[in-house]
């Protein structure tokens, strides 16, 4: 561990409630992806308790808001908490280097996959004819 700092409650507790951006202007489309995912993923709850909840008036609404309302101020949290904000970062650093292949190369490779796998399975549709004319026919010609 070294240099590194453990994560204690109180770190962890001032970094919930801590309400500026780490490192604002690096890995922005990153976090801002992961955090519409996270915010997406808790509407889709907040829903569901909604739904679950139909019968009981009052609890019909605010499980749902506690849901999102924490839910969306936890992922908003956690994209800028320095750890994982750091891994976002350098995701994106990473996803910058690769070069993407252009529209014409993508269509011809995409055709190639396509013909590659209509092609083996006409093969094991002709090995399945085969072995099953092997297993029951031979058979019952020897039997």
């Amino acid at each position: 561990m070294g240099r590194q700092r453990a994560l204690t409650t109180s770190t962890l507790l001032g970094e919930i409630f801590h309400v500026g951006l780490y490192k604002p202007t690096q890995g922005r489309i990153t976090r801002q992806v992961t955090c519409g995912v996270l915010w997406a993923a808790f509407a889709i709850a907040a829903y569901r308790a909604y739904t679950m909840l139909y019968n009981h008036e009052t609890w019909q609404y605010i499980v749902p808001v506690v849901l999102i309302v924490v839910g969306f101020w936890a992922s908003y949290r956690l994209v800028n908490y320095a750890q994982f904000a750091d891994f976002l970062i350098a995701v994106e650093a990473e996803m910058n280097k690769v070069s993407w292949p252009s529209r014409t190369e993508l269509v011809r490779s995409s055709l190639v996959v396509i013909f590659v796998i209509f092609a083996l399975a006409i093969v094991l549709f002709g090995y399945d004819l085969l072995w099953k004319f092997l297993f029951r026919d031979v058979l019952r010609i020897i039997g």
